[in-house]
């Protein structure tokens, strides 16, 4: 039964290489406003699973519904046309332009034929002010120029001026400092704050239980559980992605 709340649900999703079953019968719910943490070990099909959400990779069995709704997401296209939009570790930013280019890059405005960059520039600066973006000197300041945690900023931005309703971030505290991954950390809360749905793809569990409102919990393609953070331990969560169940009663 489709839950009524949900941005996004997967009823009984299946993705298939040949031989090599990557998901199988994933059920998941993702509702609005809240972070979802997307956490399992290395295989366990996270990385299938987000692709097939944003497109790339589509679905050979099962539903995915958009507010309630059966959505067929055959190209990358169609996710971001949802209001969809993923960031990956590699952040596709495109280091030799500013961070004002960046936010607009294939969709800057134009006014009598010319680029309005007064518009770009108020709009770029709004946008980083209200996710309380305090760190970066310069909104045109060269993207190749910025920390890890100030790059992620800028990626989340542009995602929030192209109206994202749901942001997927894959690993986006990785190999960042401790006052780099505050700044990330902060960030997702923030978006969230907004209305916006948050999915985490996450090995770090500290990260996890600070940001996290529900966690899901992938296992050899399928996802074993899922609900509200408050409902794991780290032990639990743990122990789930390593052995895709539980011994013990979980944490209330």
């Amino acid at each position: 039964m489709t839950d009524t709340h949900s941005l996004l649900s997967l009823r009984g999703v299946y993705k298939r290489f040949g031989p090599v079953q990557a998901l199988r019968d994933v059920t998941l719910d993702i509702p609005a406003g809240k972070v979802t943490a997307l956490i399992g070990d290395n295989g366990a099909g996270k990385s299938s699973l987000i692709k097939t959400v944003s497109g790339l990779w589509p679905q050979d069995d099962g539903q995915i519904l958009w507010e309630g709704r059966e959505v067929h997401l055959s190209s990358p296209r169609d996710s971001e046309h949802l209001g969809i939009t993923t960031i990956y570790q590699d952040l596709a930013l495109c280091d030799n332009l500013d961070i004002v280019q960046n936010m607009f890059l294939g969709h800057e405005p134009v006014r009598h034929g010319i680029l309005d960059e007064v518009a770009m520039e108020r709009s770029a600066a709004q946008t980083l002010k209200e996710l309380s973006v305090k760190t970066v000197k310069s909104i045109r300041q060269p993207v190749a120029s910025l920390s890890g945690g100030q790059r992620q900023s800028v990626a989340v931005a542009k995602a929030v001026m192209s109206n994202a309703q749901l942001v997927i971030m894959d690993e986006p505290t990785a190999a960042l400092g401790v006052a780099q991954t505050r700044m990330v950390l902060d960030l997702i809360t923030t978006l969230a704050g907004r209305g916006v749905a948050v999915m985490v793809v996450s090995h770090n569990m500290v990260d996890v239980f600070e940001v996290a409102d529900r966690i899901a919990v992938m296992y050899l393609g399928n996802c074993v559980t899922q609900g509200p953070a408050s409902e794991f331990t780290r032990q639990s969560a743990v122990e789930w992605m390593t052995t895709g169940t539980i011994t013990k009663a979980v944490a209330s």
